[in-house]
């Protein structure tokens, strides 16, 4: 918590780059962007206890998927380089045109040469560098798969997901499957959903070869879209086993996009 505090203090004093965000994070004058303040701070925290355990002798690669406005990268960015002098470099990618070149834009005016935005599909998108953190805060419903997915294609050390909306299972739990008189209600079929989303996300990169854990990014008081996935690769995994992510995929009959990513892959 300490922390977090001391992330959030800092960013309040840096005036030039709020301006340049148009990120108005003062208490009670927009709710949405206090919010949003809140989540990139958490989010921060949480990179930087998976920091401390790279080699801090190079430079360390993300990639920010379905980046929008890219709040997060820019703030990350800014403090690794003023606060704590780490040696980063960030990918953006996101299919909005407008907001990528507005984001390259805000990357001139900050004078951040490490910051390279891009448009394009997640899942298609060509990087230059070895990628070491794949990142998303609220990717919209499937970009947060294509997010997992193109982190497990690029054999990423970590993938670190807070998902957003997810609609491609709600409406296939009305009938058929193992807890339908769970679901016969509205509100319960919404969050159950939710659960069943996260947890085929969770299987499917552990059969992928990472370890991984489910922790709140930011108090549910600022937003119900709190669950953070951080994945971690082990080491000297080469073969997918998804027998618990098809399992559960079969329970369900969910038909998850997660592995139409994956199609000449031996699961």
């Amino acid at each position: 918590m300490e922390q977090r505090e001391a992330i959030g203090n800092y960013i309040k004093t840096r005036t030039e780059l709020l301006q340049a965000l148009s990120l108005n994070i003062e208490q009670g004058n927009d709710e949405r962007e206090l919010k949003k303040f809140k989540e990139v701070v958490g989010f921060i925290d949480q990179v930087l206890q998976i920091i401390e355990s790279l080699p801090c002798d190079r430079e360390v690669v993300f990639l920010d998927c379905s980046c929008g406005k890219s709040y997060l990268s820019f703030v990350m960015n800014d403090y690794f380089r003023r606060h704590l002098t780490i040696n980063a470099f960030f990918y953006g990618v996101d299919t909005n045109e407008i907001l990528v070149e507005k984001c390259n834009s805000i990357r001139d005016i900050l004078g951040y040469d490490n910051m390279h935005f891009i448009s394009s599909r997640i899942i298609d998108v060509q990087l230059d560098k070895p990628v070491d953190l794949v990142i998303a805060l609220h990717a919209c419903d499937i970009a947060t798969d294509e997010t997992i997915a193109k982190g497990i294609k690029l054999d990423a050390k970590y993938i670190i997901v807070v998902p957003c909306c997810e609609n491609q299972i709600r409406n296939r739990l009305k009938s058929g499957h193992p807890l339908v008189d769970l679901t016969d209600f509205g509100l319960l079929r919404y969050r159950f959903a939710d659960i069943l989303t996260e947890a085929l996300r969770a299987q499917f990169l552990s059969g992928a070869g990472y370890i991984v854990k489910l922790v709140e990014v930011t108090s549910p008081k600022y937003t119900p879209k709190n669950l953070m996935i951080i994945a971690r690769k082990k080491k000297g995994i080469s073969k997918f086993n998804m027998d618990k992510y098809e399992k559960l995929d079969e329970m369900f009959n969910t038909e998850f996009v997660l592995k139409d990513f994956f199609e000449k892959e031996t699961f």
